[in-house]
């Protein structure tokens, strides 16, 4: 079996050996035993982050696939909801929104499974999944044994966490959220989500009319998975948007994108400088390209390798560079891939 049948990009070769976790134990033993083994370890759930090298995994490639959410709820404190790592992350969301729990709405038809959101800090329309964990349980594959992190010890930050920055140590087995009850949102934060709600920002909505909204904004834009539309073959956003210096986004031309950050900084847009540099929608490399929706994705056509989706993906970093003098830095988890 090749691995691009698991990521949403189709791109990937076959793995020396292929597993299927569905508990935790199961997950926790394949692991282990590998790592007992000195065998290399590559977790796939959603596959919606993942590029992976045409020659495949010398290893043994897990499939997470692990499933319960357990919840605890009062009308005084919330609801407390703990789910596991493979349960599909989308899917969770309407839960959620179902069960009148706040906090998730516009982060609606982003792929992928619950265990793999704090890794990524996953965030959209100005949520990010920091808002709501309060714990993540993982195996700690240094110390051998479970291991829990409290918000507070997951040092998450735009689009990182202390898992993602030390990516081979922990495996995540379960998340726990916390939520208010009710089924007006969370104070709409993004320009351009509250223009198609038609409300002023912090404004609170119906969780549902967010997520009709969301769901249209991403399908515009190729972001949400439909196995007709190759926009949608692809790993998201390619690229973080660049956190820089003042100096540097005064270096900017007037019109580009600027937030203000809690540190100083400002945060700009890629999909904004990709396209400022010569790079719009639809720019072609040998059966890949951005898509014709959004130039932030690098998508298959149907006959692309992940070796001309990572050349693709380098001529663009390197034309954001030359043009504006800004490093943009890869999102997707690159395995057996030389960047």
């Amino acid at each position: 079996m090749r691995l691009s049948e698991v990521t949403t990009l189709r791109l990937g070769g076959p793995a020396a050996r292929l597993e299927t976790a569905a508990t935790e134990t199961e997950l926790i033993e394949l692991v282990s035993a590998a790592d007992d083994a000195n065998d290399p370890v590559l977790l796939i759930a959603g596959g919606s982050n993942l590029v992976i090298s045409d020659e495949g995994f010398a290893g043994n490639a897990v499939l997470v696939r692990t499933r319960g959410i357990e919840v605890d709820q009062d009308a005084c404190s919330g609801a407390t909801v703990t789910v596991a790592a493979g349960e599909t992350f989308d899917d969770f969301v309407q839960l959620a929104i179902n069960n009148e729990w706040i906090g998730l709405e516009a982060l609606s038809g982003i792929p992928g499974s619950v265990g793999a959101t704090p890794v990524q800090n996953v965030g959209a329309y100005g949520q990010e999944i920091a808002d709501t964990v309060i714990r993540v349980r993982t195996w700690d594959r240094e110390a051998k044994q479970v291991r829990t992190f409290m918000h507070g010890d997951c040092e998450f930050s735009y689009r990182m966490s202390r898992f993602k920055r030390e990516p081979n140590r922990y495996v995540v087995l379960s998340v726990t959220f916390q939520f208010e009850l009710g089924t007006a949102s969370a104070p709409i934060k993004y320009q351009e989500l509250a223009s198609r709600l038609g409300v002023e920002p912090g404004a609170r909505v119906p969780t549902s009319a967010v997520r009709e909204q969301v769901l249209a904004l991403r399908s515009s834009k190729g972001m949400v998975l439909d196995a007709t539309d190759h926009d949608t073959w692809s790993a998201g956003s390619f690229f973080m948007n660049p956190i820089v210096t003042t100096e540097q986004a005064a270096r900017l031309p007037a019109d580009a994108p600027r937030h203000a950050q809690p540190d100083g900084r400002v945060k700009t847009s890629a999909a904004w400088l990709i396209d400022q540099a010569g790079f719009s929608k639809g720019y072609a490399g040998d059966g890949v390209s951005l898509s014709a929706k959004h130039p932030l994705a690098l998508t298959n056509r149907g006959s692309g390798t992940a070796a001309a989706l990572v050349a693709l993906a380098q001529e663009v970093q390197a034309g954001v560079r030359e043009v504006f003098g800004i490093e943009l830095e890869p999102e997707p988890v690159l395995i057996n891939l030389t960047w």
